[in-house]
């Protein structure tokens, strides 16, 4: 027994260098081991469709939390962390992702950016939605604030990416899913948008129906200005087709004979009904202007800007009214043209003949009742007349060579007086002109063409000289 105990305690002092060697082998294994149990971890669940996802490795035993999109999702990512080879046990902390009742889904667009909010039902549907926004939206600011959950309908992500290309469409507004309805607001960024929109939801996928569609179409906008210092009128705006186009353009033209026309109008759908006369009618008011701006929204005219004087004032306030159709209002916000200085009779009867050097002014067929379009060329004769306050003049009819001499002579003075009775209820007294007629017997050009034709049948303002 001695010997025993002597024998012992010579070997057991030498169990204590081997437990320290133990621990330390332990000790700096462990933390490799538990990295490597953590990366083939995380590499068996690549495959799988997963959120929030956490591995925590404490010596072989692994704890697995994660939220999934199902119940079989659920199971196999479990059973694929079990799988790994060196896992001795798996602490099972996975849950289904909350489901959604009801399934929304929404894109809100304003002035500065595009919010897309709600659900979406997977990592990846999110993902496309958001760069589908990026895509139709480009340029605009895109707000990712989906959350997941589980609920959504079928066919879901391409019901999602066909609202977005229609809330491009929007100035500003919304597109809502709510599971298997969909609803859009707002107003339409461009005239025609909203049509395009409806037509589109027409394609939505299957399953999908339109709960509500209010989008709202932008104002129907129609501008002309005046400019009397560049002498031009520059349209702009919308006009409904290519026919009313060249129509409203070939109306200026004819009323506005001293000015360039410049067209930056564009056709599109959505014009209120009589849409072209009353255009038409508002620019012969323009026309009558120095200076001015006339706007046309929807049924509603607003002209604005400067008379030539008091009565072309009054005469334009309580004419444009009753020229529109029905259902139109005028807006007239009129001023005067403070009064040109006095000029002599060298210089009025310059101002004359360059007014009609390029307009003249036009009758109908065979009558002398003036045609509307020569009311704003008539107004500019009218201003020359009132510079020259103590100059005569005659008022000169004439006519082409068609028809019986007899009747051109008389249709001649008639114009001529016609113009004449304008000038009068104009304000300038009649002691000053003197309306005559010439028929035929005075042509500028040949009567064997239409443009000479043209030429011939005019009105000239022929000054006085000073007895």
């Amino acid at each position: 027994m001695h010997g025993f105990y002597r024998w012992s305690a010579k070997w057991w002092p030498g169990l204590i260098p081997l437990a320290i060697l133990w621990v330390a082998a332990a000790w700096f294994s462990t933390p490799p081991l538990e990295a490597d149990l953590t990366a083939r971890s995380t590499e068996a669940l690549k495959s799988t469709v997963l959120d929030k996802t956490q591995i925590t490795v404490a010596g072989r035993d692994v704890r697995f939390a994660a939220e999934a999109f199902s119940e079989e999702g659920r199971r196999s990512a479990v059973g694929a962390v079990e799988a790994v080879p060196g896992v001795r046990l798996v602490n099972d902390a996975t849950r289904l992702v909350a489901e959604a009742k009801p399934f929304v889904w929404v894109a809100e667009r304003d002035n500065v950016r595009v919010t897309l909010w709600g659900t979406a039902p997977l990592p990846t549907s999110k993902a496309r939605i958001a760069e589908a926004a990026k895509t139709a939206l480009a340029g605009t600011e895109v707000s990712d604030r989906m959350g997941l959950k589980r609920g959504a309908p079928p066919r879901f992500d391409g019901a999602a990416v066909l609202l977005l290309d229609q809330v491009a469409k929007l100035k500003e507004g919304k597109a809502t899913i709510m599971d298997t309805n969909v609803s859009i607001t707002g107003m339409a960024r461009d005239l025609g948008g909203r049509e395009a929109i409806a037509a589109a939801l027409k394609n939505l996928p299957e399953g999908f129906t339109v709960a509500a569609n209010d989008v709202k179409a932008p104002p129907y906008v129609f501008q002309a200005n005046k400019d009397p210092v560049a002498n031009t009128l520059t349209l702009s705006g919308y006009v409904p087709d290519n026919a009313v186009h060249a129509a409203l353009v070939a109306a200026a033209q004819r009323k506005f004979t001293n000015d360039k026309i410049v067209d930056n109008l564009k056709a599109s759908i959505g014009a209120p009904a009589n849409f072209a006369p009353a255009v038409t009618a508002a620019l012969g008011a323009l026309s009558r202007l120095s200076t001015g701006t006339l706007v046309v929204n929807d049924r509603e005219v607003k002209l604005s800007g400067d008379a030539l004087y008091d009565v072309a004032s009054e005469q334009i306030r309580s004419g444009l009214g009753k020229e529109l159709p029905q259902g139109w209002t005028a807006k007239p916000e009129l001023s005067v043209k403070p009064a040109a200085a006095p000029v002599d009779a060298s210089v009025c009867q310059q101002l004359f003949k360059q007014n009609l050097t390029n307009g003249r002014i036009r009758f109908e067929t065979g009558s002398a009742s003036i045609n509307a379009d020569s009311a704003g060329l008539l107004d500019r004769l009218v201003e020359v007349a009132m510079r020259c306050p103590t100059t005569k003049f005659d008022i000169v009819g004439h006519t082409d060579g068609d028809g019986d001499p007899a009747f051109n002579q008389t249709l001649s003075e008639k114009r001529a007086a016609a113009v004449e009775d304008y000038l009068i209820k104009a304000g300038l007294p009649g002691d000053r002109f003197e309306a005559i007629g010439y028929g035929a017997t005075l042509p500028l050009a040949s009567n064997d063409t239409e443009d000479g034709k043209a030429q011939n049948r005019r009105i000239e303002f022929v000054v006085r000289p000073n007895p």
